[in-house]
């Protein structure tokens, strides 16, 4: 229950990852706009937050940890999120992420078992950083590819959910982990609907098709593929790369808006005049008799 007189309701939630770049300062930006992206993703404002860091003190200097904390700090104050402490420990391998207090208006917390039928789906980042990160830790990712990569998963979701806001999305997943066919299956069991997506729609980060027709692919994009397929009906023209592409585990993804179609074309040049320029519309929801996914 909300204090009386209380306005807004808060909202937590705690995430950490292993580094996906690796320049140090870049991975603390990531992993900390990463973890906000869950507040962000229930119409919330990030507030405060503790960091964690596990950090092979045998193995790396401590300048690497200082400019760990750097960008994490960077990200949280480009959010307007105070770092009001944090723990680190010794770790075999690096690890950092932050565990965030969020607010946001109780009457306008977003939900996946809120979207609606008719509703169009609006996906504010390009796809693909599972598969760039699989191709750093190979050692084959060209600069090019990290660069773009870096510079989308160091966006904030802060204008992908004022706009959501702003144009009364009925629903909202940010997509990460489990891949936009993942997250897609767990927003279609919540509501009962059906998923229709254009798979020639949806953004994708350069060169991202190609590490996955090259088989340059982590393990956790097949698991997701195999996860979202129980749900999912591909049309024969959705090649394998695509298939993966649409799975594929996002570090610091965007979020997935449920909008009403009247205001699709004026959310989007929204998005787009706020800096997400990769925002696209990728589908839609329709009435099913039965959750599913259908990728055309």
């Amino acid at each position: 229950m909300r204090p009386e007189g209380a306005t807004r309701s808060l909202v937590l939630t705690v995430d950490v990852i292993t580094p996906i770049v690796d320049d140090p300062r870049t991975f603390g930006g990531i992993a900390a706009v990463n973890a906000m992206s869950d507040v962000y993703a229930m119409g919330g404002q990030p507030e405060v937050a503790l960091s964690f860091v596990g950090f092979p003190n045998d193995e790396l200097p401590a300048e690497v940890l200082h400019e760990v904390l750097g960008g994490i700090h960077e990200a949280c104050a480009r959010a307007r999120c105070a770092i009001v402490g944090g723990h680190t420990i010794g770790d075999s391998e690096p690890k950092c992420g932050l565990a965030v207090v969020g607010s946001v208006d109780p009457d306008r917390i977003w939900s996946q078992r809120t979207a609606r039928a008719g509703d169009v789906l609006l996906l504010t980042k390009a796809l693909g950083t599972g598969l760039v990160g699989h191709a750093v830790r190979a050692g084959t990712a060209p600069p090019e590819m990290v660069a773009e990569a870096s510079t989308a998963m160091l966006m904030l979701n802060d204008v992908a959910c004022r706009v959501g806001l702003e144009h009364d999305a009925s629903a909202c997943t940010d997509v990460t982990g489990f891949g936009l066919l993942g997250h897609l299956r767990n927003l279609v069991e919540a509501c009962g609907l059906c998923a229709v997506v254009r798979s020639a729609a949806v953004p994708a980060l350069h060169g991202a098709l190609d590490l996955a027709a090259a088989d340059c692919v982590p393990g956790g994009t097949r698991r997701n593929l195999a996860y979202a397929g129980e749900r999912t009906r591909f049309t024969p023209s959705v090649s394998e790369p695509t298939r993966l592409l649409l799975a594929d585990a996002q570090t610091s993804g965007g979020l997935l808006l449920c909008v009403a179609p009247a205001r699709a074309d004026e959310a989007l040049a929204a998005l787009r005049a706020g800096g997400c320029n990769r925002a696209a519309l990728i589908g839609e929801l329709r009435a099913a008799d039965e959750p599913r996914i259908e990728v055309y």
